[in-house]
């Protein structure tokens, strides 16, 4: 502790001076609370309740309020509050549901003044009137607040939530009337206290429950709460509804919050459970915590500064049985750590960068390049002299850097999205429409992966020449095609460089270079053997088949640029030996294999139909002869995981949908729910719902089926007083009428409801049915001209 800053503050004549320190209590503490000078803080929980007096280097015990032999259960305490204008008045909160007001003035060693016996559960928290001397309010598990005036015996005004158990109430500091109170179905009510027979106002704060809540004290409309889903939020209630302003994201539930003295935008917030740590947020700047306080090593459970007008010190209560003072200066800043840089791609390419000033700022010879729009910085902070911190590590600048429009448009991806068929027809006829899907997006590539799928997973009987090269080059349909060929045939040049059919017009960043592992499927990458002069398609010749199938030339098609084939004059490696009957399978792992394939050729190269009919009449005999059924699942398997690495999730998806079964069991079940989760973000991004739906509903996954079916919420509001309905009744909660009649019997509708979208009347599925056959009027009389469909 040697090493701990010692800070002196002077309020008002009186001079706060202390250090980081904590004393070891007799067991875990529920609630902390300070007097009004800042010299004592009492302690309280299920086995403790005590008062201590805060030295200059220690805490001191003065009082120990839990006495008798066998002390009752209104000692075990679950919130305690020292009042702000009486330093001998203390309120406590018991687990038995009594309300409990101690007199530390009393001679006696029983400090306990008054009891509180109206709640029928355990009381969550009490309150006293910042300025009512008199005045306490205790919110409960069984749903009611009650207001007490300690000068007489029992509670004054009660006030019913008409929910779940209020965990929170707070007297507002600038409106003497108003108080606040939240509940565990995430909601939050205003109060007037001379009205308690509803509430003024009441909003969803919170998704769950709203485990604390606290008004700002200079400020008087912000109203800060923390919830079970590890949010704090700070509402403005200023407006004629709730308007949250600002909203900082935990890492755990929050169970208390409060308000930094004299910094407008500080709060400090501790946790229910998981997190040790207390944090103090600038809540402008809500993902970075700006300072943290480490000491405890269980759960804090109360948290309070020590003087309202002092932002230095702050006292906490924790599970672990300790009561710490911690100083601001020994706070530990989490921004030191934090990564100072950025990097995020927007959905139609452009690129966001952040880091320090001082780096981009220092870079006096970058030379802008084109695309290159610096926007202003506007991430930038002005430093306020008088924080305790200074941010100059966390002042950052922000660059972004603009696609061209038309190679960074996102059309075909939205084109795709909405063109494909996934599901309700055969797989040839899935594939076949995929690729020309594709086909006409000019993503050549996709479109001949969706044939090659089509070959290799359908009926090979029903492969028509039609659509065998539907997804080549715009340059190959000038070629007739041939059903078998004659190497004695074949022009000299088609062995060579002029053999490829190079379309200009089609190259595009989207034709993604496959690797070498994926050349049995994708025609577009096939490139000549090293040291050959042979089209390396041709070395697949050697299976076995009838010299007549394969050397028989089509003479109803005859090439159209036949010459004689003759030897050229340079000499050239030899091929490999040719073994007699070789296997198959041993030429197409030769074949897949084989790492001489040029990239930068292949990527714009396109086959003739010749060749590309010739592989595929040579793999019909070695699939139907000899591949068993998932032969080439790895293969696709391994395109499959190219796609989605070079970001095409959306083939990967479509792809997963329409084989089903046949590929699923080669993938991991976590890659496939990442690609599906990835994909539906993208697809929800673009605004497409319908088709978001459909991918979920075709899923795989567990993971995914489930998502359409947890987020779907009905509001519904009374015919009546055209209210929301708050419970889940018949009955409105506000004109206590039955909000659910049938307009024809006139009977409360308890089961399926139709109602009319224009005239909002209706009841009875079978009634109004029957109704509408007969009449066109609305059956409550309303005159409107109501219509079933």
């Amino acid at each position: 502790m040697e090493k701990m800053a010692r800070v002196t503050t002077a309020l008002g004549g009186n001079a706060l001076t202390g250090r980081t320190m904590f004393c070891h209590l007799d067991a875990p503490a529920n609630a902390i609370s300070v007097c009004r000078d800042a010299a004592q803080v009492v302690v309280a929980g299920r086995n403790i309740f005590k008062i201590y007096s805060i030295e200059e280097e220690q805490f001191v015990e003065k009082l120990n309020l839990r006495v008798g032999r066998k002390p009752s259960l209104n000692f075990s305490c679950a919130d305690v509050v020292w009042h702000q204008m009486d330093e001998n008045l203390l309120a406590t909160a018991a687990t038995n549901g009594v309300v409990v007001t101690w007199n530390l003035g009393k001679p006696s060693r029983n400090k306990q003044d008054q009891l509180f016996t109206e709640h029928k559960r355990t009381v969550n928290k009490v309150c006293f009137h910042p300025t009512e001397v008199y005045m306490l309010l205790s919110g409960s598990q069984d749903g009611y607040m009650k207001c007490f005036d300690l000068r007489k015996k029992d509670s004054v005004s009660t006030f019913s939530g008409q929910s779940e158990s209020v965990r929170d109430v707070q007297f507002s500091i600038r409106d003497y009337f108003t108080f606040a109170a939240t509940f565990e179905n995430g909601n939050v009510q205003l109060w007037d206290i001379r009205r308690p027979d509803r509430y003024e106002r009441m909003f969803t704060a919170h998704n769950g429950p709203v485990f604390c809540c606290d008004w700002h004290p200079e400020d008087r409309g912000w109203l800060a709460t923390g919830g079970r889903d590890k949010m704090v939020k700070v509402w403005d209630m200023n407006t004629t509804r709730a308007k949250e302003i600002y909203c900082v994201q935990t890492i755990a539930s929050v169970a208390r919050v409060k308000w930094r003295p004299e910094c407008k935008h500080h709060i400090a917030t501790c946790s229910m459970m998981v997190d040790h740590n207390i944090y103090v947020w600038d809540v402008r700047r809500p993902f970075i915590p700006s300072a943290m306080f480490e000491e405890h090593k269980d759960v804090t459970t109360g948290i309070v500064w020590r003087h309202l007008h002092d932002p230095y010190f702050l006292l906490s209560g924790s599970k672990d049985s300790t009561l710490y003072q911690h100083i601001f200066k020994d706070a530990s800043q989490p921004i030191d750590r934090a990564n100072p840089e950025g990097l995020c791609y927007s959905l139609y390419g452009d690129l966001a960068f952040a880091a320090k000033e001082s780096l981009i700022s220092s870079d006096s010879n970058r030379k802008p390049y084109i695309g290159d729009r610096r926007h202003p910085i506007f991430f930038k902070r002005k430093l306020d002299p008088t924080e305790q911190f200074e941010y100059i590590s966390s002042s950052s600048a922000l660059s972004v850097f603009e696609t061209d429009v038309e190679s960074g448009s996102m059309d075909w991806f939205v084109h795709t999205a909405k063109q494909y068929a996934l599901a309700g027809r055969p797989l040839a006829e899935l594939c076949d429409h995929n690729a020309k899907v594709a086909k006409g997006l000019d993503r050549n590539q996709v479109a001949q992966t969706w044939t090659m799928l089509r070959i290799i997973y359908s009926s090979l009987g029903t492969v028509s020449s039609t659509n065998l090269n539907h997804s080549m080059g715009k340059g190959s349909t000038a070629l007739p095609l041939m059903n078998s060929f004659n190497l004695k045939d074949i022009p000299a040049g088609l062995g060579s460089e002029s053999r490829l059919d190079r379309s200009k017009g089609e190259s595009r960043t989207e034709n993604i270079l496959m690797d070498s592992s994926s050349t049995l499927i994708n025609n577009e990458d096939n490139e000549e053997t090293e040291g050959s002069d042979v089209p390396a398609d041709y070395l697949l010749g050697d299976v076995e088949a009838d010299e007549d199938d394969l050397y028989m030339m089509d003479h109803e098609n005859p090439h159209a640029e036949e010459q004689e084939y003759s030897l050229p004059q340079e000499a050239f490696p030899l091929r490999h030996e040719i073994v007699d009957n070789p296997s198959a399978l041993d030429h197409l792992q030769d074949k897949a294999d084989s790492p001489h394939v040029s990239g930068n050729e292949a990527e714009t190269v396109s086959l003739t139909p010749v060749e590309s009919f010739s592989l595929i009449s040579i793999s019909h005999s070695l699939y139907e002869n000899r591949l068993p059924s998932d032969f080439f699942n790895p293969i696709v398997r391994d395109t499959l995981l190219f796609y989605a690495e070079q970001g095409d999730v959306q083939m990967a998806v479509s792809v997963l949908i329409v084989l089903g079964e046949r590929i699923r069991k080669e993938i991991d079940e976590q890659t496939q729910e990442h690609w599906y989760t990835s994909y539906i973000d993208l697809l929800q991004r673009f605004q497409l719902w319908n088709i978001s739906n459909e991918v979920i509903k075709l899923s795989t996954c567990r993971a995914i089926n489930c998502l359409n079916q947890a987020s779907t919420t009905l509001h519904v509001n009374c015919s009546n007083c055209k209210r929301p309905m708050s419970n889940r009744g018949w009955i409105c909660d506000r004109c206590r009428q039955c909000a659910s009649m049938c307009a024809v019997c006139h009977h409360v509708v308890k089961g399926l409801f139709v109602w009319c979208q224009g005239c909002s009347h209706g009841g009875h599925l079978q009634h109004i049915m029957k109704w509408l056959e007969t009449s066109s009027h609305c059956p409550a009389g309303c005159g409107h001209l109501c219509e079933y469909t």
